[in-house]
């Protein structure tokens, strides 16, 4: 079994292998002789601890031996070594490692520093020393056997450490250079460790696990003991370590988090505490690179680039580049701080070093928390490079580094950054990340790799040297050395890439080339590209060569195999689809008789198919072979019933065992059985043995288990023809499953199911399956590389690959046990070596079974190149990964002639169209030169008119999919405008216009001016916010709130007694009909009861308004101490500005505190500039604008009568005729807003402007500038003027033209009259006055505009000299800001400390001042609790009389102290009083006199004098005392609670003085820093422009050179000062007067106070009398007028009448209701009387009816013979009149019968007689 399946627990080892561990050693010497007790308890304190589950001992335990520092373990029994079978007779050093090729780059800090010299890195089971001088390594192992998760190495680089992987894995700590195991720690983690760090000091070591536990543990690793431990986080830890200032503190950091920790010292011992880190506003992230800053701050990285600054477990800062650039584009992985710099080195393979003070004094602005700085240095160390992490040896100079690259590479850099800074150096490259195919050459020692990394790499394995290597865009997948049939000189490779291309490279030796001159320095190895296909569209996986050469197999994740007939170039023959993924190809040996393909696919599927036919493939449509013979596998898993096929051989086994022994026991019973005399001995024992006879239950056996999905092929191999070996990962892992193809298949290949006929277990791979199988050259050994990174040798004696003897193995743990699967395993062609690679990225060089030393010189042959070689052309590649592929590219070409046949048939119909369109032209010709009314209408010619109009619609449609198809590029477009517009237009509010005078050549220009910016508006608005208060600020608001809290209090009482009635009117309200009234009753008890409440609240309310006003009055009176607040600040303010004028560079000025300014204040200060500044610019502009527009009125004017002058000279002669003054002409720097215009026409010429611009067009350029008016007309160049032309809409000058003067009709010529030439006469001097006009007018125009424009320009010049003195004033206030802001910081800290002990100090007072009303409060309510017991007495004597007899007696009966139970303070819960008299005499204090009497009543019997006592007094006395003792209880409790107040303001007093001394020191400290602020503001210069006569400091009468003594000082200032002499004489004048007149006005005061008093004591005597007089005794005067009714009885009363009227209501609607229903009853008796009556009459009719009938019967005779008709007309008539009223008289019955019960009346019966 492997070495690592199986590893124990530390308290699993041996004794004796941990008692040799322990045997001290010494370097050079013999080990020390030691007791076996001493390796006892050494043994013990290796056990003491469990890994996880013991806690520490308890301090009074038994404490453990320290271990000797001369102390080692013994190497060999603590590395991990490989495990042989038992007995099996291999070596145990049957592979050795030489050399390793690769390195894990993604492994985190997996790159340390020994020495200068020697570098150390982790290499799956293995540490790799490397010497930079000679590039030799050397190795050690790990202990475990399952890898190594960390390594870190000691600060004096004497030790180095090995956190390992496994099952509770150790920590090894090896010394160094000796490379001896020092100490090992166990029980730091459950499975790996993930990071490793020792202290500054390197006395503690600390390290943190990986998944599941995530466990920090802290260790005394000298001593083997973890001092403390506790879990991390939930989540991947990257990185632990110590505060180099502070070891006490640690910081973790990982995946989303960063936490702080501290060693606590609690009264449980000490504690590990940590707590998390909050992102806040900043988003969450993986922190890879931190640093703890020497004051407790932490700087991490974060995956976007920038630094984050940690305080207190929160986000003080985050640091970022200018313009808000991140540091790093990328993660930063590492940061280190070196030499007063912090060096940050990323995923951007740059390094940058930072200033470390600005890092550190970093503090938010805003609430971005953002703050820009740019770094010291930087080095770009190159391209695809991927910074890691860095070390170096800190020594005094030394600035070399070597860095990680993630990438696969190991630099050094210089990092001195001076002029011998040297560039950065690769020392080693290595491919990166997973290996994922390897080679080795079949004639040379020379290997081949690839990995995604998107190199191919070869390597010279004997020699230990790396030769060559070549990159591609793609990742490799798959490699192949064509074998000596193919290549004989055997430097031929074919690669398989990611993008589905395989390449053909040529491996040769250029020195065999001819060498050009000037030509690099030649390597030994070179590869050359001999051919690209691509014959799959997804990655390549494996490719194989047939046993003959001839056809060369790739297959690919696209689920097909290509083949190609191997040739100088490469041909395809044709592809098949295969049911999934293919995993290998494996042709026949060349010992079958026939070549077949073997086909593995990831699926479960094995397909075996023949060597395709070779055929001629140009003329195919696809290269599809469909005809190829298939024979296929689908894998069924067995493994579960092969599970259980073991399962019921050992429970067989097992039970054979188990019958055996029982019946050896009953053997053994029945001969003690015999031996035995006692009967019921025997029946015990024979039921004993019935019992154990009992067969135990048996447990279920496994059930079948089929994958639903199926496991993994990962490889396999022929063991006979149609017979195969495969091994599968997942679920069926653990057995080499032996398989052959069905002879008749009766399914579908997907409905297939095949189970192996044989298999053969392999031990302990149940989940570390075998993903790689191969043979030695004799196949007597085969290679087997595991999932776990281990390789395993099997040794087949027999040679058969039927593995048969497939027993023996040799197992050893190589590459990574977690993510280092072997991807490759090959031995040389000789045997001699073995080379493995791995998903781990590292490439190990095994020698097999060569105890001797290998030859120095061993080295491999490179190829020569072939001959003329280098007249070849370069082959060209298959850049695009997205290219067709060979089937692609041959189903393109179907397309493509497809289509080139379409457009033939196309092009023969467009011909013929041709043809018909001109036949039509020349119809139309036709049809023209006809006549009019015989020419045919255009619309006739339409055959069809839905062919035009079809053409129409497609042409409208393609029109808008033109635009849809430029729609992006339109908007693309217009974004890019409107954001230059942003970026440079809309931050402009004027631009520059300049405005040219006519006359003269002066001009004046706007200034350009941007937006006010809102930044310092903001921070003026925020200044009072953002800022902390002084002292001065901070009583202000104090104030402020007082007094509105003041204000909150004396709101006036509302009369609130019409809200009583408010619900009453509103359903008066409600209510629209007339009141009734019982309303009006209501009403008016309301009414008088709201009158009568109104007047009394009104009087209360004038009660309080008077006793406020009396109130407010006694308030204002002023204490004997007052003092007028305006004189104390008139004497304030004389005390400060009183004696010389204080400048601010004295020593001892001393700034107000009002005066006292800071950042935003100066920001404040600064924005207000601005503003200013922006405002006088902006109104200038305006004026500069508003001439602009003047001049072009004045244009506008003067071109209409240019027009109107030159009219007048069409009719004057020409010799009266004036110069036509020139139109002055608008310079196009006057209207640069026409820049921006534009529209079509204006945007093609500037298209046709640029495609056609030549030099010519640029000579044409303007060479004279504007001449003015008077002196010519304005050239303007070609390209203005064109502008001009073009802005006629918007920039240009409205022209006023006016109508030709049409000349006269031509006559013939005749003299003129006389009249006729009067007429002309005038008109002629009409003429010439009007001309002379114009021309006037135009000049006085122009003079006018030019004189507003020297004005404004005057004005213009003015304002620009006090902005320049606004900018040198704005230069000083920032340079003022800047330094303000430096200061900022330790102002605020001083100021909060003097506002928060100011807080305090106030506090205290107000605090005492409560403690002196309290203990005021206390003292009245002892005094009335003692005037309450007085009266107790006083009642006492009183109740006895004069001369009572039991007088004594019951007096003591009063004092008499007894015990009492207590009240408590919780409802139902009550105890008894069961404490001692001395509790009782506690708990109750009584008065002085009566604790004297106690020893009388200890003695006091009541019992004595109670026989003739008389009962009543006796019970009051009882009572009283009971009184007297409750209030004996009370007074005590005041007391001490008196007492308490007392000692709590003695307490406070003392504490006010140390608040106000610290405050004063405060302050005091406070006031140094404003002067200090103060100094450094006064060396800020001061630019202040002065003109000579302001000069006064002269010395003989000339300016002195120095003026530096010299004071700048306004004179008005100066001037303020003189006068103010004579101010203060005035006013102290003023004073004496005034003074004297107060003096009178007290006297006077004081006189009319005293007659004041005498009157108001006449008048209170006066209304006393009055009282008396009217009610007979004094009253309270205000209770009278406030006296009202009361309120809630006058409610109950409204409510009782409103009841008792609803009642009356009530009642009268019942009453009514019941009168109405007693009417209907009578209504409804009626009619029933009346229905009886008619019935009754009915029957009366009915008889005497029935009686005439029988009469006229009996009287008629026989004389008619039958019945008359009249009779039978009357006889059916009565007949029916029965029946009618039979039926009313049954009516008539129901309806009395209804009626007897309705109101319980009962009729009596109908008399049917009647």
């Amino acid at each position: 079994m492997d070495q690592e399946e199986e590893p124990a627990k530390p308290d699993d080892a041996e004794d004796d292998d941990y008692q040799d561990e322990y045997e001290f050693q010494t370097e050079g010497e013999e080990s020390e002789e030691i007791s076996t007790e001493t390796a006892a308890e050494q043994s013990e304190y290796s056990y003491a601890e469990d890994p996880f589950l013991e806690e520490m001992e308890e301090s009074g335990s038994e404490q453990m031996k320290k271990i000797s520092e001369n102390f080692f373990y013994n190497y060999n029994e603590v590395v991990s070594v490989p495990f042989v079978t038992e007995d099996s007779g291999i070596p145990s050093n049957l592979l050795t490692l030489i050399h390793s090729f690769g390195y894990d780059s993604t492994k985190r800090s997996n790159l340390q520093l020994l020495d200068s010299q020697t570098i150390i890195f982790i290499a799956g089971n293995q540490i790799v020393f490397v010497d930079l001088r000679t590039h030799e390594q050397r190795y050690l192992r790990s202990s475990s056997g399952r890898g190594i998760g960390a390594l870190a190495v000691h600060p004096d680089k004497t030790y180095f450490v090995l956190a390992e992987k496994g099952f509770y894995p150790n920590v090894v700590i090896y010394d160094y250079p000796a490379l001896r195991p020092y100490r090992i720690l166990r029980g730091g983690t459950d499975e790996a460790y993930a990071y490793a760090s020792f202290n500054f000091t390197g006395s503690l070591l600390a390290t943190v696990g990986g998944h599941p536990d995530f466990t920090i543990t802290v260790w005394n690793w000298k001593e083997e003991q973890p001092i403390l431990r506790t879990k991390a986080f939930s989540q991947e830890v990257f990185k632990v370590t110590f505060n180099p200032e502070n070891e006490e503190q640690l910081t973790t950091a990982g995946s989303g988090h960063i936490k702080f920790w501290l060693m606590a010292l609690t009264f449980t011992g000490l504690k590990l505490q940590g707590y998390l880190g909050r992102f806040g506003k900043t988003a969450v992230t993986d922190i890879e690179g931190y640093i703890e800053l020497p004051d407790g701050k932490v700087l991490t990285g974060s995956e976007w680039g920038n630094l984050l600054l940690w305080e207190g477990g929160l986000i003080k800062v985050e640091l970022c580049r200018h313009a808000r650039r991140t540091c790093h584009i990328g993660p930063i992985n590492q940061i280190m701080l070196d030499e007063g710099e912090v060096i940050t080195a990323g995923d951007d393979g740059c390094i940058r070093i930072w200033d470390f003070e600005t890092i550190d004094t970093a503090d938010a602005i805003d609430e971005s928390e953002m703050i820009e700085m740019e770094p010291i240095n930087e080095m770009q160390v190159g391209k695809n490079v991927k910074l890691y992490s860095m070390v170096k040896i800190f020594k005094p100079g030394n600035s070399i580094w070597y860095a990680q690259d993630a990438n696969g590479a190991i630099w050094k850099l210089d990092l001195s950054f001076s002029n011998i800074t040297q560039d950065p150096k690769c020392l080693y490259s290595f491919h990166t990340g997973p290996i994922t195919a390897m080679v080795v050459s079949p004639f040379t020692y020379l290997m081949a790799t690839t990995s995604h990394d998107c190199s191919v790499r070869i390597f010279d394995f004997a020699a230990k040297r790396y030769l060559t290597h070549m990159n591609f865009r793609e990742g490799g997948t798959a490699l192949i050395w064509a074998p000596r049939v193919v290549s004989y000189r055997g430097g031929l490779l074919i690669v398989g890439f990611e993008d589905g291309v395989i390449r053909l490279l040529e491996l040769f030796d250029p020195r065999g080339l001819i060498i050009f001159a000037g030509r690099r320095k030649v390597k030994e190895a070179q590869l050359r590209l001999r051919q690209a296909l691509k014959p799959h569209t997804a990655a390549v996986t494996t490719i194989a060569y047939e046993q003959n050469g001839e056809i060369l197999a790739t297959g690919s994740k696209d689920k097909t195999v290509f083949f190609f007939v191997v040739g100088k170039w490469y041909e395809p023959i044709g592809y098949i689809n295969v049911p999934g993924p293919v995993a290998q190809l494996v042709w026949t040996p060349k010992s079958y008789e026939k070549s077949f393909l073997l086909i593995m696919c990831e699926n479960g599927y094995v397909l075996e198919v023949p060597v395709p036919e070779i055929k001629e493939t140009e003329t195919l449509p696809t290269f599809e072979i469909k005809d190829l013979p298939m024979k296929c596998f689908h894998f069924r898993s067995i493994k579960s019933r092969i599970l259980r096929d073991i399962e019921i051989e050992r429970r067989r086994k097992r039970k054979e065992e188990k019958e055996k022994e029982k019946e050896e026991r009953r053997k053994l019973r029945l001969q003690m059985l015999k031996a035995m005399e006692e009967a019921e001995g025997e029946e015990e024992e024979e039921e004993d043995l019935d019992e154990e006879e009992e067969e135990e239950e048996e447990e279920p056996l496994p059930e079948i288990f089929i994958p639903e999905k199926p496991c993994p092929i990962l490889c396999g191999f022929y063991s006979s023809p149609n017979r195969f070996w495969i091994s599968l990962g997942g679920y069926d892992s653990g057995f080499l499953y032996h398989c052959k193809f069905p002879t008749k298949p009766s399914k579908t290949m997907e409905e297939q199911q095949d189970e192996p006929f044989n298999f053969h277990p392999v031990e302990n791979t149940d989940d570390n399956p075998i993903r790689v199988i191969t043979f030695s050259l004799t196949k007597m050994m085969m290679f087997c590389g595991m999932q776990k990174g281990q390789v395993r040798v099997y040794i087949l004696k027999d040679k058969s690959l039927y593995l048969t003897d497939m027993q023996n193995y040799w197992s050893y743990s190589i590459h990574d046990n977690d993510y280092g699967q072997i991807q490759a395993l090959c031995p040389s062609y000789d045997d001699r070596f073995v080379v493995t690679c791995g998903a781990d990225g590292n490439i190990f060089v095994f020698n097999v079974l060569s105890e001797e030393e290998l030859e120095e010189d061993l080295k491999a042959t490179v190829p020569p190149p072939r001959i003329d070689m280098e007249k070849e052309k370069r082959i060209e590649d298959i850049e695009d990964p997205n290219a067709f592929s060979i089937e692609g590219a041959r189903q393109k070409r179907e397309y493509d002639q497809i289509m080139k046949e379409v457009e033939e048939i196309k092009a023969q119909k467009r011909e013929k169209l041709k043809h018909l369109r001109d036949e039509f032209e020349k119809l139309l010709v036709k049809n023209s030169e006809l006549p009019g009314h015989m020419q045919l209408h255009r619309m006739e010619f339409d055959v069809d008119t839905r062919v035009r109009e079809e053409t129409e619609r497609k042409t409208v449609k393609k029109i808008k999919q033109v635009e849809k198809e430029l729609a992006w590029e339109k908007e693309k477009h217009r974004i890019a405008l409107s954001k230059l517009q942003q970026r440079f237009r809309d931050s402009l509010e004027f631009d520059t216009v300049i405005v040219h005078a006519i006359q003269t050549e002066h001009k004046i220009s706007t200034y350009r001016l941007l937006k006010l910016s809102g930044k310092y508006n903001k921070a003026r608005r925020l200044s009072q916010t953002e800022r902390r208060a002084s002292k001065f600020d901070w009583k202000e608001k104090e104030v402020v709130l007082i007094k509105r809290e003041s204000q909150k209090d004396t709101v006036p009482v509302t009369g609130g007694v019409e809200e009583i009635f408010v619900e009453k009117e509103k359903e008066k309200e409600k209510k629209g009909r007339p009141r009734t009234l019982s309303e009006f009753i209501v009403e008016n008890q309301v009414g008088k009861m709201k009158k009568i409440m109104v007047k009394a609240e009104k009087a209360q309310n004038k009660i309080l308004q008077r006793r406020k006003e009396w109130e407010e009055l006694y308030k204002s009176k002023p204490e004997d101490d007052y003092e007028d607040p305006k004189d104390v600040l008139a004497i304030k303010e004389a005390q400060n500005n009183m004696g010389d004028f204080n400048l601010k560079t004295a020593p001892d000025y001393k700034i107000p505190e009002q005066m006292r300014i800071n950042a935003a204040k100066k920001e404040e200060e600064i924005g207000i500039l601005e503003a200013m500044a922006h405002e006088k610019k902006f109104n200038m502009n305006k004026c500069i604008i508003s001439l602009r527009d003047q001049k072009i009125a004045v244009i506008e004017e003067i071109q209409c009568l240019v027009q109107e002058l030159k009219t007048i000279h069409a009719i004057l002669p020409e010799a009266k005729h004036l110069p036509i003054p020139e139109v002055p002409q608008l310079q196009p720097e006057e209207v640069p807003e026409k820049k921006y215009q534009y529209d079509e026409e204006i945007l093609l010429e500037f298209k046709l402007e640029q495609e056609k611009k030549t030099v010519e067009e640029q000579q044409k350029e303007p060479e004279e500038g504007f001449l003015g008016f008077g002196t010519g007309i304005t050239k303007t160049s070609a390209k203005d003027g064109e502008l001009l032309r073009q802005d006629s809409k918007v920039a240009k000058i409205p022209m006023v033209i006016l109508p030709e003067v049409p000349k006269p009709v031509e006559f013939p010529k005749t003299e003129p009259t006389e009249v006729e030439l009067e007429i002309m006469k005038k008109e002629e001097i009409r003429n010439v006055y009007m001309q002379q006009y114009v021309i006037d007018r135009i000049r006085e125009l122009i003079i006018t505009f030019d004189a507003e424009f020297r004005l404004l320009r005057h004005q213009k010049l003015k304002l620009d000299i006090q902005m320049k003195l606004a900018d040198l004033h704005h230069v000083t206030l920032f340079q003022e800001m800047l330094l303000l802001k430096n200061f900022e910081k330790q102002e605020n800290i001083l100021q909060e400390r003097v506002n928060s002990l100011d807080r305090e100090q106030q506090d205290m007072k107000w605090r005492i001042n409560e403690n002196l009303a309290e203990m005021e409060e206390r003292k009245n309510e002892i005094s009335k609790l003692q005037e309450q017991e007085k009266a107790i007495y006083a009642n006492f004597q009183a109740s006895l009389g004069e001369n009572n007899k039991f007088a004594n007696f019951l007096l003591k009966v009063l004092k008499k102290n007894i015990k009492r139970v207590k009240k408590k303070e919780v409802e139902g819960e009550e105890e008894e009083d069961e404490s001692s008299k001395e509790d009782s005499d506690d708990e109750s204090s009584f008065e002085s006199d009566e604790e004297e009497s106690e020893s009388e009543d200890e003695t006091f019997d009541e019992s004595l004098g109670l026989a003739n006592c008389d009962p009543a007094l006796y019970e009051m006395t009882l009572q009283l005392r009971e009184k007297r003792l409750d209030i004996e209880e009370t007074l005590s409790d005041e007391k001490k609670l008196l007492e308490n107040l007392r000692k709590e303001y003695d307490a406070m007093g003392k504490k006010v003085k140390v608040v106000a001394a610290n405050l004063q020191t405060a302050e005091e400290a406070l006031e140094a820093y404003q002067r200090e602020k103060q100094q450094r503001l006064n060396e800020l210069l001061v630019v202040i422009p002065l003109k000579l006569h302001q000069i006064e400091c002269v010395e003989f009468g000339e300016i002195p050179h120095d003026l530096s003594n010299a004071l700048v000082f306004s004179n008005t200032s100066l001037q303020r000062l003189q006068e103010r002499i004579i101010q203060l004489q005035e006013e102290n004048a003023e004073q004496q007067e005034l003074n004297k007149k107060s003096r009178e006005r007290r006297k006077k005061l004081v006189f009319e106070k005293r007659e004041m008093a005498k009157k108001i004591k006449t008048m209170k005597e006066m209304v006393t009398q009055l009282m008396i007089d009217k009610f007979g005794k004094e009253i309270d005067l205000e209770a009278l007028q406030t006296l009202s009714i009361n309120k809630k009885l006058e409610e109950l009363r409204i409510k009782k009448i409103k009841k008792e009227l609803s009642n009356a209501k009530e009642i009268r609607s019942w009453e009514e209701k019941i009168s109405r229903l007693r009417w209907d009853l009578m209504m409804k008796t009626k009619e029933r009387t009346k229905k009886l009556q008619q019935m009754n009459e009915l029957c009366v009719e009915k008889q005497q009816l029935e009686g005439r009938l029988n009469t006229l019967q009996s009287q008629q005779g026989n004389a008619f013979q039958g019945p008359r008709k009249a009779d039978v007309v009357a006889r059916e008539k009565v007949t029916e009149l029965i029946q009618i009223q039979a039926e009313k008289i049954l009516a008539l019955k129901e309806e009395i019968a209804i009626l007897r019960r309705k109101g319980g009346l009962i009729l009596p019966p109908i008399n049917s007689a009647r």
